[in-house]
């Protein structure tokens, strides 16, 4: 590694820690500000506040923006150099303009494989921790707002509630059924079901009991009985965010449950899976496009440059919440959803790339 690598790839770390200092101190404001209140009316330790919300925020909102502060980190110091005409003077010396990115794109290595390890395997401890925080401290208890909810349990039983509390465990308008070769050969009717948190068992309640064996079918009527079935009250009484507490294997098996299961939320744990390998490799494109951009020297210097590198930020931020939109409320697949943008910027990187100075 020759001097000029080590040059740029400590200003370009240096730069970025600095960034992440800064906007982090000022996010951290700035959630004091707004959820003091909270602090106080809830009579949370101040011990729980600094260890177990901001000790595990602060790696969660790193991590999120990460990419984004790689992008202005290079921006910022790159624009300097061209300002001060080092660029010039290192273009000059007969280095090639794809050697001037070989130290650029080992730093965003670095910080993309460190954003992949600490998004797969990390943050998730402590997202839990954070949100955990959170649900006692700051937000009211999840209410399961959903009606008609349709499941798969197990490969051919199926069960369906027209509405269900999770503050008290019980469902209503019940209905279970079991499919055998494409015929339905089982199927309890219930007015009610309530969960025992001491047998943990299922209460049954005002049911009526369809079983069909060919063209014999006999049906059957009671008030209560007790039963197991492949699903409990967790089922129904977590919030979305959750999955951000899941490591890879783990969110990759709840997809895989939750397929069985028929969950309408799958698209949103598939965008979560997705963005945990697409975020990372933004790294690069970003990377790309503020060395490009920023290594012309203009006559608006740094401030010319900062303006259009936010715009780029923002502009990306925009897309990759529309195209998410698109994966969630309608028929976009989600692996899509969170790679357009990638593709796109890549393009706009090389064209970029092109036209910066050689």
């Amino acid at each position: 590694m020759k001097k000029l690598d080590k040059y740029i790839i400590s200003r370009f770390l240096g730069t970025f820690i600095y960034a992440i200092l800064l906007i982090v101190l000022i996010a951290i404001i700035f959630d004091i500000s707004e959820k003091i209140d909270d602090f106080i009316q809830s009579k949370a330790p101040v011990k729980a506040i600094v260890f177990e919300y901001y000790f595990n925020f602060i790696p969660f909102f790193v991590n999120l923006f990460s990419p984004l502060f790689t992008f202005i980190a290079v921006v910022f110091f790159t624009s300097k150099m061209a300002g001060n005409t080092e660029i010039v003077a290192i273009l000059s010396s007969g280095v090639s303009f794809n050697r001037l990115l070989r130290p650029y794109m080992l730093a965003a290595t670095v910080l993309a494989f460190l954003s992949f390890f600490l998004n797969n395997y990390v943050i998730p401890k402590a997202n839990a921790k954070r949100l955990n925080f959170e649900n006692t401290y700051i937000r009211n208890k999840y209410r399961n707002s959903d009606i008609n909810i349709h499941r798969q349990i197990k490969p051919g039983e199926y069960i369906y509630f027209e509405q269900y509390n999770n503050f008290d465990d019980i469902g209503s308008q019940f209905s279970y059924e079991v499919i055998k070769d494409g015929k339905l050969v089982y199927k309890l009717m219930a007015r009610q079901i309530r969960f025992d948190t001491i047998t943990q068992k299922w209460k049954v309640i005002d049911y009526t009991i369809r079983t069909i064996n060919g063209y014999k079918e006999n049906l059957k009527s009671g008030h209560e009985f007790d039963t197991i079935y492949n699903f409990t009250p967790a089922d129904f009484g977590t919030r979305l965010n959750n999955i951000e507490t899941m490591n890879r294997s783990e969110l990759n098996a709840f997809i895989s449950e939750e397929k069985l299961r028929g969950s309408d939320e799958i698209p949103f744990y598939e965008l979560e899976k997705h963005r945990r390998v697409s975020m990372p490799f933004a790294t690069f494109i970003l990377t790309l496009i503020g060395v490009s951009m920023a290594s012309r020297k203009v006559r608006g210097g740094i401030g010319l440059h900062i303006g259009l590198g936010m715009l780029i930020s923002f502009s990306y931020i925009l897309f990759l919440q529309v195209s998410s939109t698109f994966a969630t409320n309608g028929n976009l697949s989600p692996i899509l959803a969170v790679w357009i943008p990638n593709i796109l910027y890549l393009f706009i990187a090389l064209v970029l790339l092109k036209l910066a100075p050689k």
